[in-house]
């Protein structure tokens, strides 16, 4: 496998449960960073994916079931890693008054109620807003969801510092993690918002998601002293779920 493509499936098998290769590749810490500029583009990929089960599902079953399920395919494919990520930051804002002891609560494998009860209302805020979806914005919304929320995750990480002195999961990632591969993040999105919402759109959106990120560098420099794993998978499905809720919004006042 040639060294350019290292990075794209460092990227797929870390966001992904679908294996593309059976060999064991061990990445270095500059291909785990550029495996970040390839975020987006598995977002696409997964966004065609939940188009193509959008179509099968809607031929058998209702709407309601078919958002449902929609959701649960999203899970099993992304192994609930950012669902993980979100719980883990909620439990460690209930249960922590200062960075130092929010963090380890966030290791806790366990998941509180304050964690679980926000992971139901995300679920139940997705599924709302893909009901909402206007016909002809849902087959884009799906294709560019993922891609936004992966897009926010590459952004926050490249503006904000790394919160745990003694590393941590997305620590690899972020060493090498430059403006480079952020621009090409941006990129890849901006063809996807493009080709789904217009120029406008393609302008608008990214915009509302740089004030969002924005408040989000903010908030993970307050309440955490930066960002970790978690708070990155947290971005994810906070950027995806507003991505849903306003995108109609924002097109319709553009």
């Amino acid at each position: 496998m040639g060294t350019g493509a290292r990075p794209f499936l460092f990227a797929w098998h870390f966001l992904t449960t679908i294996s593309l290769s059976r060999a064991h590749h061990e990445p270095t810490a500059p291909e785990l960073a550029a495996s970040m500029a390839w975020y987006p583009v598995v977002g696409i990929l997964i966004g065609s994916g939940l188009i193509a089960a959008d179509l099968a599902l809607g031929a058998v079953f209702a709407p309601e079931v078919v958002n449902a399920l929609l959701i649960v395919l999203l899970v099993i494919v992304t192994r609930g890693l950012h669902q993980d990520g979100l719980a883990d930051t909620l439990d460690g804002l209930a249960g922590g008054r200062t960075p130092a002891e929010r963090l380890p609560i966030m290791r806790d494998p366990r998941i509180g109620a304050i964690g679980a009860t926000g992971l139901f209302l995300s679920l139940i805020l997705r599924y709302a807003g893909l009901m909402a979806l206007p016909h002809d914005l849902r087959l884009p919304a799906l294709l560019c969801m993922p891609a936004m929320g992966r897009w926010a995750m590459v952004t926050l990480a490249w503006i904000s510092p790394y919160a745990r002195a003694d590393g941590g999961l997305a620590a690899p990632f972020l060493t090498h993690l430059s403006w480079r591969h952020v621009a090409l993040s941006t990129g890849a999105l901006t063809i996807a918002l493009a080709g789904g919402f217009g120029i406008v759109g393609a302008c608008v959106i990214p915009l509302a998601g740089v004030l969002v990120i924005l408040a989000g560098w903010r908030t993970c420099r307050s309440w955490f002293g930066g960002i970790t794993g978690d708070t990155l998978g947290a971005a994810n499905e906070m950027i995806e779920i507003l991505f849903l809720l306003f995108v109609p919004i924002l097109l319709r006042l553009s």
